[in-house]
This record gives C-alpha cells, sequence and structure tokens, in this order.
C-alpha cells in the first residue's frame, strides 16, 4: 500500500464546456488526508462528493451531483486526478460543466504535475478484486477478475471503417497514463452532430476539442495522435468513471463496448458484491503484522 496524496499547491484552469458551451473556471486545491475527491460548486454553494450516489447522469457524459447543483463532464478530470494517484482534493468549479480543454487529459496532468504530488501520513485503502464478476446487458459487458496490480483491457466495435474494431490492454501506473492514455481526445461522428444539438448536447464542441469522424475520414487537420486514439479514449473515460468507487482498485477490468452508463452499473453491482472484493486498509495490515508475529 502506499501512502494518501494531494497537490503540494493550488491549480487552476478556465475554458467552455463540451456540451453545455459555458464558460468556468476550475481550482484544484490541496486536501487533508482522507478527504477524498470532493467538488464544490462555487456559484451554488453546493458541496460534491465524487463517489457512485452522487452520479445524476450518464448520457454522454458522466454528470455529479444533485436537482439545482450539477456538474457535467468530470470524467477526464477524474482521470487525470486518478492516473497520477491523487487521493485527496477539493475541486472547486463556478460553472455547470468541467472545461473540455482539448478533449484530453493532458493539459490537466501537466496541470497537476507543475503543482506538485504530496504525501500524506496514512495509506491509501485499496479496492482488491478477489472473485470474478461480471455486469452485461444487451450492448456491453465489463468484468473484474484478481489481478496483482491494476489492468485494463477495453475492446470497441464502431459501424464505422475509419474506427471499426480496436482493443488495447495497460497495466495502468502514472507513467503509463501520462504516455498512454491521458493525450487521447474524446471523439464523435459528423453523422450525430445534429441528433446531439438537437438534445441540447455538444454545444461547445469543435475541431479544437473533440476527433471528429465524417465519412470519408477524420476531419481534424492534425490528424490521430495514436492510430488506436478511440480505444485509448475510452480506456480514459472508464479510468474517470472508476475513481467514483473511492478507492484505487486492484484487479483486471475486461470491457467490451461499455461508456458510461455500464461503468455506472457495474460499480453499483461490483459494490453490492461483498464477497468479489476486499477493502485493505492500514488497518488490516497492521493486524495482519500482529498475527505474523504472534
Amino acid at each position: 500500500m502506499r501512502l494518501q496524496r494531494t497537490i503540494k499547491k493550488e491549480a487552476s484552469f478556465c475554458g467552455i464546456g463540451l456540451h453545455t458551451g459555458r464558460h468556468a473556471t476550475v481550482r484544484l486545491k490541496p486536501a487533508s488526508r482522507d478527504t477524498g475527491l470532493v467538488f464544490y460548486r462555487t456559484d451554488k454553494r453546493a458541496l460534491i462528493r465524487a463517489n457512485t450516489s452522487s452520479v445524476l447522469d450518464t448520457s454522454f457524459a458522466t454528470t455529479i451531483g444533485y436537482e439545482g447543483a450539477k456538474i457535467k463532464t468530470v470524467e477526464h478530470l477524474l482521470a487525470a486526478i486518478t492516473g497520477l494517484g491523487i487521493d485527496n482534493l477539493l475541486i472547486e468549479v463556478d460553472g455547470p460543466e468541467i472545461p473540455i480543454l482539448d478533449g484530453s487529459s493532458t493539459e490537466l496532468t501537466c496541470l497537476i504535475l507543475d503543482a506538485g504530488i504530496a504525501k500524506q501520513g496514512r495509506k491509501m485503502p485499496h479496492l482488491v478484486i478477489t472473485k470474478p464478476i461480471m455486469y452485461r446487458d444487451t450492448h456491453s459487458s465489463i468484468m473484474a477478475f484478481p489481478f496483482d496490480g491494476t489492468r485494463i483491457s477495453y475492446s470497441i466495435n464502431f459501424d464505422h471503417h475509419i474506427v471499426g474494431r480496436q482493443e488495447m490492454t495497460i497495466d495502468l501506473n502514472e507513467e503509463s497514463f501520462v504516455k498512454e492514455i491521458a493525450p487521447a481526445r474524446t471523439f464523435g461522428f459528423l453523422r450525430d452532430v445534429e441528433m446531439l444539438k438537437a438534445n441540447g448536447l455538444a454545444k461547445g464542441g469543435s475541431l479544437d476539442n473533440a476527433v471528429v469522424v465524417g465519412d470519408d475520414g477524420i476531419l481534424n487537420s492534425s490528424g490521430l495522435r495514436f492510430c488506436d486514439e478511440f480505444v485509448r479514449h475510452k480506456i480514459l473515460d472508464t479510468i474517470g468513471d472508476i475513481s467514483l468507487l473511492g478507492f484505487p482498485i486492484r484487479g483486471h477490468l475486461l470491457l467490451e463496448k461499455a461508456g458510461h452508463t455500464a461503468n455506472l452499473r457495474f460499480m453499483k453491482k461490483l459494490l453490492s458484491s461483498i464477497d468479489c472484493f476486499n477493502l485493505i486498509s492500514e488497518v488490516d495490515l497492521s493486524s495482519q503484522q500482529v498475527l505474523n508475529y504472534s
């Protein structure tokens, strides 16, 4: 087990939201040990803990909060925080959505690294998968197996010749997240743009913050950052969503065509399946040490 971690100094960023098109400023502030990840909607004076119970909506993004005080599209920021092993943080935001920036987590990881990472004087509990568990619906499946580490295997299959089927497996740590996952941008299909806008979404979307796939190719002049950028971004989203468990997870996650809704349903099933995991804490380790020496 590792020590809990926060950032050394405050950091901030601003921009527009992908779906609302609204401008917001976000401030990341150090938090004491055992705080967890806590959002504060400053314009509503509302505290929102980052956990599965706070999720309000999973349509095209993960929205947390409650009626009257929502924060949309939290997954990219949560992915950066989790990918860098930050456990305790106060996240102040003065608008309804986390800015999309360039559609990836790269700027966010740079911001956190520039702020510095501070170790705290208490071990971080881990959720350890002890028995296989599966969630399945008509479109997707998510399985978790025991594994000494954090491994994610993801496969997607889109009915489009540019994307098609992509697969990736990654052993997650700070280095692999920063190099292999954080740069992957959110993506969408040109054919879906009108539908999204008709439903009040993608108001802030552009070629500057999303990969747009047309009938004949990628519309972005810069092209793709990875040939399999699409599945990498799905892994990024999953890392952000899975952080809502409240603890780092040790196990092997296998996801097939999953999205935010499936991620949430899997997490709720996992948390209710107490025979499939152990929550290993500092107290547990101390008890084991006493037993080992008695």
